[in-house]
């Protein structure tokens, strides 16, 4: 039987793309260790690493001016937040509405920016070069993104098999926001278990775009009807990072292997969700990552899953068999 050349050059692609994932977030994190500045690693941008380099023709690589400009506005929003308000409800509130505010007047796909708005008020930071440091990662993936993309031609159709479509549509932009209220819910459920037990990391930044895009497009997101499977991918990509930092250290090599760890536990468990990758790379910014924050995220994980589940149920009955 032949196999199309096209397909075999498509499949070959799509596994080299991940180890180049783990080399361009080790470049970042060289660059943030060499520069001394940290938050230069950005989490989210492992997640957005992987899909742009395994999906050149996919909605976040297709998007390469939004790559940049997106994270960089709710960075400087999620700045001017944290110097003046203390973390709690009505900051987080503010952050995440600051931040979808932008995407929804941009148009923007890349929710992920929704993490880079998060996380300074969950890391206590307030420095002004946090924002601008988001260009080295997200400057360097755009311009990956469009050479890819120019040079992609036929290897990379644009109508790939129905798996890629779904995942380009739950990047889109939400074309209506009915949801936001069961979406607030839950934001003010986490942030007071946060609150309540003293880890603010219950609701860690990437599971606020896991949530925003399970609810913006519960239909057709690819993790939406697997809960357990999400929440296993997440606390496992917890450990892993923890690990990962703990006994090769926040630099290169760290950041690395806990993508390639992320990157194994969604294959294992058949999952595409990549902010899950995101969250192995949280402990390369956190200070002194330890068991409690895998803890944590199954916990946030947990009731973001719960609160979609009566989402389904109550708003949108006819939603509660989507897989």
């Amino acid at each position: 039987m032949r196999v199309a050349v096209p397909g075999v050059r498509r499949a070959r692609a799509q596994w080299l793309a991940e180890p180049a994932s783990a080399l361009y977030i080790g470049a970042i994190a060289l660059i943030a260790h060499a520069a001394g500045l940290f938050y230069v690693l950005f989490p989210e941008l492992g997640a957005l690493g992987h899909d742009i380099l395994k999906r050149p023709r996919g909605t976040w690589a297709r998007a390469p001016l939004f790559l940049i400009v997106t994270p960089l506005l709710t960075a400087l929003g999620g700045t001017l937040i944290t110097r003046n308000l203390p973390y709690g409800m009505p900051a987080v509130v503010l952050s995440v509405g600051y931040s979808m505010l932008v995407i929804g007047v941009l148009r923007s796909p890349i929710a992920p920016a929704i993490s880079a708005g998060l996380l300074p008020l969950c890391l206590g930071l307030q420095s002004w070069w946090y924002p601008p440091s988001l260009l080295v990662g997200t400057g360097l993936l755009a311009g990956i993104a469009a050479l890819r993309n120019r040079m992609a031609g036929t290897a990379f159709p644009v109508t790939a098999d129905p798996r890629d479509l779904a995942d380009d549509v739950v990047e889109e932009a939400p074309a209506d926001y009915g949801w936001v209220p069961f979406f607030l819910g839950f934001l003010l459920l986490t942030s007071a278990v946060s609150e309540i037990t003293g880890w603010r990391l219950v609701l860690f930044p990437p599971l606020v775009v896991i949530a925003f895009e399970s609810f913006a497009h519960t239909s057709i997101c690819p993790w939406g009807g697997r809960p357990i499977a999400l929440i296993v991918a997440c606390g496992l990509s917890a450990v892993a990072g923890v690990l990962c930092v703990l006994h090769l250290g926040a630099g290169p090599v760290g950041a690395m292997c806990s993508v390639l760890a992320g990157i194994a536990v969604l294959r294992a468990l058949d999952l595409h969700v990549p902010p899950a990758l995101a969250v192995g790379l949280l402990p390369c910014v956190i200070p002194h990552p330890d068991w409690r924050f895998p803890l944590a995220v199954v916990l946030g994980t947990a009731l973001q899953a719960a609160t979609l589940l009566a989402w389904r149920r109550l708003a949108r009955p006819q939603w509660a068999g989507v897989r």
